[in-house]
C-alpha cells in the first residue's frame, strides 16, 4: 500500500493487451521524469465491453463500450489518464475529455490467423471466417464472397481456442496487438494495407486526459509521436464526418511522405459489394482538414440512400 499519493493514475481495461498498453504508458513516464515505475497506479476498470461477450458490439452500443466506464472515472478524478487501443475510442469524445498523446504507431495490419490455410486466398470454397467486425467481414466477403461469416469475439487465446475446435477456420486480428502481447508467431499471414485498409486509428496507443488538467497535459507530452498524432487526427477526422454508426464499415490508412500525409479511405456495404474509395494528401499540419475534407468527398461519392442503411447519426 502507497503511503502517498501517485505521481499519476492509469485507467486502464483488464484485458492482458490493455494492461500491456497501461504498463508499456507507465514505464515510459516514469522513464520521462525521473519516477520509479511504482510511483505510478495502474488502476483497472471494468467496461461494459468487457461485460457483454455474447454480442457484436455494433448491436449493443459499438466503440464506446470499451471507454465509458474508463471515461466516467476521469471525469470523477479517480484516475488522471487513461489508456486506449485508439480503434476503440468513439469519435465524439465527452466534454471536458481530450485524446492528449499517442505513442508511436505499431504495425497497421489486418494479421490472417488459420490452422488450415496460409492466406485468405488459399481458404477453401465457402469456409468459415471468423469476426465481428463489420469492416473486416465486408473487406473479406469483398473478394471472397463464398465464405461465410461466423460471429467471433474474445481474446487471442479465446478465438485460437474457436479455430482449434472448428468454430471457424480462419479470423482476423490486429497485428498490433498480437506484437505488443508477444505473440507474433501466432500470424499466418499478413494481409496487405492497400487491399485491405485497417479500422482508422488502429495500431495506435492514445492517452486521453481531462482537458483542464495542464499537469497531466504537460506529463503526457512527453509520450506523444507528433507523426502518429497526425495521422490519428486525420483518420478520426475522417471517421466522424463518416460514421453514422458503430454499423458502418469504414477503413482508412494514413502514410508519410516528408511534411506531407496521404490519407486512404474506404467505405463498404456489409457485404462488401459496395465500395467507395478516395486518396487525397496534404501538409501534415492540416491532417484534420484533410480527414474532414476526404470523408465529405466519399459521403457525397455515396450518396445518402447508401449511408442511410447504417442508420446516420443526428447531427
Amino acid at each position: 500500500m502507497q503511503s502517498h499519493a501517485p505521481f499519476l493514475r492509469i485507467g486502464t481495461r483488464g484485458s492482458q493487451l490493455a494492461l500491456a498498453q497501461a504498463n508499456l504508458v507507465r514505464r515510459l513516464l516514469a522513464e520521462a521524469h525521473g519516477v520509479k515505475e511504482d510511483a505510478i497506479a495502474v488502476e483497472v476498470i471494468t467496461t461494459s465491453g468487457d461485460r457483454i461477450t455474447d454480442r457484436p458490439l455494433s448491436e449493443v452500443g459499438g466503440k464506446g463500450l470499451f471507454t465509458k466506464e474508463i471515461e466516467a472515472a476521469l471525469l470523477d478524478n479517480q484516475i488522471d489518464l487513461a489508456v486506449h487501443s485508439s480503434k476503440d475510442v468513439a469519435t465524439r469524445l465527452p466534454a471536458g475529455l481530450e485524446l492528449a498523446a499517442f505513442l508511436p504507431r505499431e504495425d497497421v495490419r489486418d494479421a490472417f490467423v488459420s490452422l488450415v490455410a496460409r492466406d485468405l486466398d488459399g481458404l477453401p470454397q465457402g469456409a468459415r471466417f471468423g469476426t465481428s467486425s463489420i469492416r473486416r467481414a465486408a473487406q473479406i466477403l469483398r473478394v471472397r464472397p463464398d465464405l461465410q461469416i461466423v460471429g467471433f469475439r474474445g481474446n487471442v487465446d479465446t478465438r485460437i481456442k474457436k479455430l482449434r475446435d472448428g468454430i471457424a477456420d480462419a479470423t482476423l486480428l490486429a497485428a498490433a496487438g498480437l506484437n505488443r502481447l508477444g505473440r507474433s508467431a501466432e500470424v499466418t499471414s499478413l494481409l496487405d494495407p492497400r487491399r485491405f485498409p485497417p479500422a482508422p486509428a488502429q495500431g495506435a496507443i492514445g492517452i486521453e486526459i481531462r482537458a483542464d488538467d495542464a499537469r497531466t497535459r504537460m506529463l503526457v507530452g512527453a509520450l506523444d509521436h507528433r507523426q502518429t498524432h497526425d495521422a490519428l487526427l486525420a483518420e478520426r477526422a475522417l471517421l466522424d464526418v463518416l460514421d453514422g454508426s458503430c454499423r458502418t464499415p469504414i477503413a482508412a490508412l494514413t502514410t508519410r511522405e516528408g511534411d506531407q500525409i496521404v490519407l486512404l479511405g474506404q467505405i463498404l456495404s456489409p457485404d462488401g459489394r459496395t465500395v467507395f474509395e478516395l486518396e487525397r494528401r496534404g501538409a501534415a499540419a492540416q491532417a484534420g482538414d484533410i480527414g474532414r475534407s476526404l470523408g465529405e468527398e466519399l459521403k457525397a461519392m455515396a450518396g445518402p440512400e447508401f449511408l442511410a442503411q447504417f442508420g446516420e447519426r443526428e447531427r
